[in-house]
């Protein structure tokens, strides 16, 4: 049997009972602010590459619900392995605006100092593993850290994201087996938003959903309405909370769309239409999420268009910021290699323009 899709809000604007996460009204307008703040990153984002501003971006347009809903199920001290498409999960759980976009520019603002694409990202304080451009292969280390999590004791879980690309490759079913067979306790979230780049979803696979591939590992899995921030946050916040009391491993797999291209490096034109885009416009996370606050009352028109442009300004804020920091030190080359720079590199360093002696 196909499994169900759980979905917690319905057409009619009420919520299915067994998949409503009973969050308070300050709660629900965490997610709701949070989306906001999002899709207004993208939208930015997206300009400045298209000016020549940055050099590269990935948008998550109409995957605002999954990034949003799974963050705010996460506790401190669980860890993140995040792919390049999950800043919304960063933000949620504390990454700074201004750090984000300071990544994207390589500038000073940046605490990676340039050396990393745009979009890979990481915070140490979270527990927030730096994003890898190689597709899935933070499904293993996800299932490591997992796995010392339990050796030592620690009531906490790990949360791997990957697009329904990444179950394709042998990653997946490396740190699948390993999770099964060892009942770390990891979340694997796939983000199914139909397409690998170009390729579509019903290329990938021959399973009726990627979710139904945690049978053959021996553990549950789970599919979600990734449109539906409430189920989202729900459904990931049950299989953590089962991970972290020794319950093992779950796959969520998030049913969304990619409204936008892969990258910014993308012509989504070329492969799907715009009667299928149309077509899921009409499931737009945000969008959805906001009718249903109106009719719950907890926000009008009025204050959703307020916060709306409060999350450009924010974002415009930090893009003035970051963009006039000045570039990287040359210098910067040669450090943080060693904890003590040897003698070679500290008389390489003397070779640099402007670098201190």
């Amino acid at each position: 049997m196909e499994l169900p899709l759980l979905v917690a809000l319905r057409e009619d604007g009420s919520v299915e009972p067994a998949v409503n996460p009973a969050l308070q009204n300050q709660d629900l307008l965490v997610l709701f602010r949070k989306m906001l703040l999002l899709r207004a990153l993208d939208e930015k984002a997206i300009k400045l590459q298209r000016s020549g501003r940055i050099g590269f971006y990935v948008p998550c347009t109409g995957q605002e619900a999954m990034e949003i809903g799974s963050g705010f199920a996460l506790q401190e001290g669980d860890w993140i392995f995040p792919s390049y498409r999950d800043h919304g999960v960063a933000l949620l759980r504390g990454y700074p605006l201004a750090s984000l976009v300071g990544q994207l520019f390589g500038n000073a603002s940046d605490a990676m100092k340039g050396r990393q694409m745009p979009n890979h990202w990481c915070d140490r304080s979270i527990n927030l593993v730096s994003v890898s451009s190689p597709v899935a292969t933070q499904l293993p280390q996800a299932v490591g850290a997992a796995y010392a999590a339990k050796l030592r004791g620690e009531k906490v879980a790990a949360i791997a994201y990957f697009g329904d690309g990444g179950s394709s490759t042998g990653a997946f079913h490396v740190a699948m087996n390993f999770a099964g067979v060892y009942r770390t306790p990891t979340v694997f979230f796939c983000s199914n938003n139909q397409y690998a780049i170009s390729l579509p979803v019903s290329r990938q696979t021959a399973s009726d959903s990627i979710a139904r591939k945690a049978d053959a590992y021996g553990f549950e899995g789970v599919r979600v309405d990734g449109n539906d921030v409430l189920a989202v946050t729900k459904v990931t916040r049950d299989a953590l909370a089962r991970a972290r009391e020794g319950g093992g491993p779950t796959l969520i797999e998030a049913v969304t769309y990619r409204m936008g291209p892969h990258s910014t490096s993308d012509d989504p034109t070329r492969y799907r239409s715009e009667e299928e885009i149309a077509g899921w416009a009409k499931r737009d996370p945000v969008r959805r999420f906001t009718e249903y606050l109106r009719k719950a009352g907890v926000v009008d028109g009025v204050e959703a268009a307020k916060w709306a442009e409060e999350a450009r300004e924010e974002v415009l804020r930090a893009v003035k910021e970051c963009e006039g920091a000045p570039p990287v030190p040359p210098e910067s080359l040669v450090e943080d290699v060693y904890a003590e720079m040897p003698w070679h590199l500290i008389e390489q360093r003397k070779w640099l323009p402007h670098a201190e002696e």
